[in-house]
């Protein structure tokens, strides 16, 4: 039987703030931050929301797909609820699947969600659990004024790994490791600091180029071998140009790059651009799947799309659509800045 991902769900808030509303705050030129991001806007939760009420809600969907008992709970966020309390049991309280589960947070900046969905993998493939539940939530933000602030954005995304049915069976996966400081947060420090371009060459880009390589090679395929790429998107140029550099095309990448709109969720954001491909993937279509997290490293994945896509399809753009524009005062309280 093969092993994947059996059901998932995602969960954008509705608020939305535009580039253009925070650079006009602070005197910049909007049209100029947009092209060099390559973002005109990002999702905002609200004050009421952080990374575990909206890991419950992109859990909920997930869950209504599924019928098995779930042995593990995996729980990555760079934003936790709680400085000390587990999110993952919280969670599963939440979820109502019992108690005879495995449960813990997982960091590793914004990989930390595919880290936890090898460990899935390999739990169901040794027959040691049925299934896993894998989430990626963060509600992150920057320092105003600094470039983080243009970006850092709200989401989450849910999947189940098991191998009852799956929509996309995981063909083979490879990691990319390093001591790579480009991006941080000291404990008792609101803020996160960042390299500025440090974070792109040799953070960023070499690390993808390097895990995708490495699958590539050890799986016998060539990029033109999958109808969709995904790359974690920090910005909407950065998966661009590492696109490039591997050999893939835009029409590859086009349909996830709709998630640069949303800013960077984080840990949700490789995953966001990941079930946005689902809407339109058909049976027998493979995925090319990479995350980034800083510190740094890389986790790539090869997905293949079975018929089991076309019963449990979600519409990643409708969701999209629905939002509702605020104003800079509006955001700060959202983000419990003021």
């Amino acid at each position: 039987m093969k092993t994947g991902i059996t059901s998932y769900g995602f969960y954008i808030p509705r608020h939305r703030i535009r580039i253009a509303e925070i650079a006009s705050v602070w005197g910049k030129n909007a049209s100029e931050i947009e092209r060099g991001l390559g973002v005109v806007e990002k999702a905002v939760s609200t004050a009421a929301e952080d990374s575990l009420t909206m890991a419950y809600e992109s859990s909920s969907v997930a869950m209504k797909n599924h019928s098995l008992p779930i042995g593990a709970l995996f729980f990555g966020t760079e934003s936790p609820a709680y400085a000390v309390n587990p999110s993952s049991t919280i969670l599963g309280e939440l979820l109502d699947i019992g108690n005879n589960y495995l449960a813990y947070d997982t960091q590793f900046a914004c990989k930390a969600a595919t880290g936890a969905l090898i460990s899935a993998l390999a739990l169901v493939e040794s027959k040691q659990v049925q299934s896993a539940l894998v989430v990626a939530s963060d509600k992150a933000t920057g320092q105003p004024h600094d470039a983080l602030e243009y970006t850092a954005a709200s989401g989450s995304v849910s999947v189940i790994v098991g191998q009852n049915d799956p929509i996309l069976a995981i063909e083979g996966w490879e990691s990319y490791s390093s001591d790579t400081p480009d991006f941080w947060r000291r404990e008792g420090i609101k803020y996160p600091s960042h390299g500025g371009r440090f974070t792109g060459k040799p953070s960023y880009f070499k690390h993808i180029t390097g895990v995708v390589s490495a699958l590539l090679k050890k799986s016998n395929h060539k990029p033109e071998d999958f109808t969709y790429a995904v790359f974690h998107m920090p910005n909407g140029k950065y998966p661009v140009q590492v696109a490039s550099q591997l050999g893939f095309s835009s029409e590859q990448i086009e349909k996830s790059l709709i998630v640069a709109e949303l800013g960077n969720s984080y840990t949700a954001s490789a995953l966001m651009g990941l079930v946005a491909t689902l809407e339109y993937i058909r049976p027998g279509e493979k995925i090319l799947f990479a995350s980034y997290g800083s510190g740094a490293g890389s986790d790539a994945f090869i997905f293949t799309a079975t018929s089991a896509i076309e019963k449990k399809r979600l519409l990643f753009s409708k969701k999209m659509k629905e939002k509702i524009y605020i104003d800079y005062p509006t955001y700060l309280k959202c983000m419990r800045i003021i």
